[in-house]
């Protein structure tokens, strides 16, 4: 069974974020995409950021094995900057810096995964 991504510590995020370093570059990611799969928890869609993590996020048909009819690449920094809303989804897509294919790829409704002036990954609801 693959290891399931949890959120990193919010002052781990914060740090990382000021850093960026290549160990930062993979907390981050996958703290992102661990925020992506609470806030969309589903497996329709399976969004990869190598070499660091995927994960399968979405509601819908659920894949299981082969290549997963919707799909959802980028680098490392692109993931980041589109949780962070540095850079939005039209812009990543009309760049090539992501490439998506299939149904529900579209995550312009799931991001940023901040909101401006919160703490990256701090939950808005328990953290007002």
């Amino acid at each position: 069974m693959p290891v399931r991504l949890r959120p990193a510590d919010p002052i781990a995020v914060a740090d990382a974020l000021e850093r960026r370093t290549p160990a930062d570059d993979k907390l981050l990611t996958k703290h992102f995409l661990a925020v992506l799969a609470d806030r969309a928890p589903g497996n329709s869609v399976e969004v990869r950021v190598p070499p660091y993590a995927a994960a399968q996020v979405i509601p819908g048909v659920r894949h299981t094995r082969g290549t997963p009819p919707a799909v959802v690449e980028t680098d490392a920094a692109t993931w980041i900057a589109l949780a962070t809303g540095e850079i939005d989804w039209t812009t990543a897509i009309g760049t090539g810096r992501v490439v998506a294919s299939g149904e529900r790829t579209d995550l312009t409704t799931y991001l940023p995964l901040t909101d401006p002036g919160i703490d990256p990954g701090i939950d808005t609801e328990d953290h007002p």
